[in-house]
C-alpha cells in the first residue's frame, strides 16, 4: 500500500529554504517519492480556503511506493541532516498516511 507525505510549509527565509530543496530531492528521489502536489500560492498555484480556518502557504503531497520507504526517506540520517535548513527558514507541519489513490468506478 502507498504512504504519502503531506507538509504545510510557510516560509521566512527564502534562500535557506531554498538550500533546503536542493539537498532534499535527491533524497527524495533515491527513495522513491514522487510529488502529487506542490502548490506555491502566489507563484505556481492557488489555494482557497472553503471549511475550517485552514489558510496553508504552500502544501505538498509525496508519494512513496510503501510506509516503510516513506519512513526511511524522512529519517533517513541524509534527509535528517538537510531538513535542519527547512525547521530553521520556515514554519512546517507534516503528517504521514497510508492509503490508496482513490479512484471512482462510473
Amino acid at each position: 500500500m502507498a504512504a504519502f507525505l503531506v507538509f504545510e510549509i510557510s516560509i521566512q527565509n527564502q534562500e535557506e529554504y531554498d538550500s533546503y530543496r536542493s539537498a532534499a530531492r535527491p533524497i527524495l528521489d533515491q527513495h522513491g517519492g514522487r510529488f502529487l502536489i506542490r502548490s506555491v500560492t502566489g507563484k505556481e498555484g492557488r489555494i482557497e480556503t472553503l471549511e475550517g480556518d485552514w489558510a496553508p502557504e504552500r502544501f505538498f503531497v509525496i508519494e512513496f511506493p510503501s510506509w516503510d520507504q516513506a519512513r526511511s526517506f524522512y529519517y533517513s540520517e541524509a534527509y535528517q541532516h538537510s531538513v535542519r535548513a527547512r525547521f530553521a527558514s520556515s514554519v512546517s507541519k507534516a503528517i504521514l498516511v497510508e492509503g490508496e489513490p482513490w479512484t471512482y468506478a462510473r
